[in-house]
């Protein structure tokens, strides 16, 4: 397993959601992840995000988990105004509505730390160049 793993709101998403179509695939890559020395990595737009889908869609105490059980665990990049300008040009320059801000941040966060392999069920860590967890099948 890779040394370091970025984390994505869409796998953790999976994990906290049972419904969700990914969650038996990223339950069982989470808990590979937890049973490592793997270093984990996020950015405070992907924790934005995901806590406003799970209190929208899991509520408050899904959030609460989050708050208690992954992230003091994490190692958080906060984004700053030069990364959010390149991600905001990013997302211009890429001329694609399925690709989110929260997205082209996360991949200039992982570059500039060196972090290829992505904690994520959404394709575009992959087209990036990126190694996905779980892998897709």
């Amino acid at each position: 397993m890779s040394d370091r793993v970025f984390l994505d709101t869409s796998a953790l998403y999976a994990v906290f959601d049972a419904d969700d179509a990914a969650h038996a695939a990223a339950a069982a890559a989470w808990a590979g992840l937890l049973s490592s020395d793997t270093g984990l990595h996020t950015s405070n737009y992907v924790l934005l995000e995901l806590k406003a889908l799970l209190q929208s869609r899991l509520g408050l105490d899904a959030v609460d988990a989050l708050t208690t059980y992954v992230t003091p665990f994490v190692n958080v990049a906060w984004i700053d105004e030069r990364t959010h300008a390149q991600a905001a040009a990013a997302l211009l320059g890429a001329r694609r509505r399925d690709v989110s801000l929260v997205d082209h941040a996360s991949f200039i966060i992982m570059r500039n730390l060196g972090i290829r392999t992505a904690f994520a069920v959404d394709r575009h860590f992959a087209e990036q160049g990126f190694t996905p967890l779980p892998a897709a099948p």
